[in-house]
């Protein structure tokens, strides 16, 4: 178990460390908490696969994205997807004629099988080379220098890409799969935070006890802000006067059109 002197403190600034094993790439799930998270910082953690439970278990990360199976206890694990097995040769090998390898093709080739390789296999195909190499980087080096060939989950033969290398899908093989992993006992509210976002969950869905982000200043100070009393529509005066002391219609007189120059008619007689 883990001592509480190799966690942070809790009334440390909060972050997030990522661990992550070769090939796999977090990129799409660090965006998303950048997004949604802007104020804590998520610090990757590279580590090689067969390290990466031991560096969660004792404190290097919060959680990590490790390959199953994840050795030991203390770990919980969620898979997230499973990787194709590919198989790496120099371009002008015989197989590069096939656009799928089924595993008997191996039978008499010499097969590396690194140290670190992260296949669980129960009969590794092919012939076996006198020792092993010590990474899945050694291996592919191996290959380009004409010494046997080697069957990598499709991420890593990306990784180690070589221009006299390629790679083919490799058929009836175990394959790889990556799991999103974290300590049991410390399942705290970033890593469930974390969980929700590789889960796929939306901002309004995520089930972790985070307060959502502030607002800005500005748009807090806008929402605020009470919009001004309207000015009262002026009253009519008394007795039907508007503003201007005037009642009814206007009377011709001065000032008044076609006041000027108006003549009175005489009295007509009566009959």
């Amino acid at each position: 178990m883990t001592s509480s002197e190799d966690r942070p403190a809790a009334d440390a600034s909060p972050s997030f460390r990522l661990a992550f094993v070769p090939g796999v790439t977090p990129g799409k799930w660090v965006r998303v908490w950048q997004e949604r998270l802007p104020g804590i910082p998520l610090t990757l953690v590279q580590v090689a696969a067969p390290e990466a439970p031991a560096t969660l278990r004792e404190g290097g990360a919060d959680a990590g994205l490790v390959r199953l199976p994840v050795d030991g206890p203390g770990l919980s694990a969620i898979p997230l997807y499973t990787e194709t097995t590919v198989v790496v040769v120099p371009k002008d090998h015989l197989l590069t004629a096939l656009d799928e390898v089924p595993v008997e093709e191996l039978a008499e080739e010499l097969v590396l099988h690194p140290l670190d390789d992260p296949l669980d296999w129960e009969h590794p195909p092919g012939l076996p080379a006198l020792e092993r190499p010590a990474t899945t980087a050694d291996a592919i080096e191996l290959v380009a220098a004409g010494v046997g060939l080697v069957a990598v989950p499709q991420s890593l033969a990306r990784l180690h890409h070589r221009r006299d290398l390629t790679y083919l899908p490799l058929l009836d093989v175990p394959a790889s799969r990556v799991a999103l992993s974290w300590p049991e006992e410390h399942t705290t509210d970033l890593v469930d935070a974390f969980i929700g976002i590789v889960r796929g969950r939306t901002v309004n869905s995520t089930r972790g006890r985070l307060p959502p982000p502030a607002q800005p200043k500005g748009k807090a100070k806008a929402a605020d802000a009470k919009p001004a009393p309207r000015k009262a529509a002026a009253k009519s005066a008394p007795g039907g006067k508007n503003a201007r002391g005037t009642a009814g219609r206007p009377k011709g007189g001065k000032g008044t059109p076609g006041a000027k120059g108006a003549k009175r008619g005489k009295p007509r007689r009566r009959s």
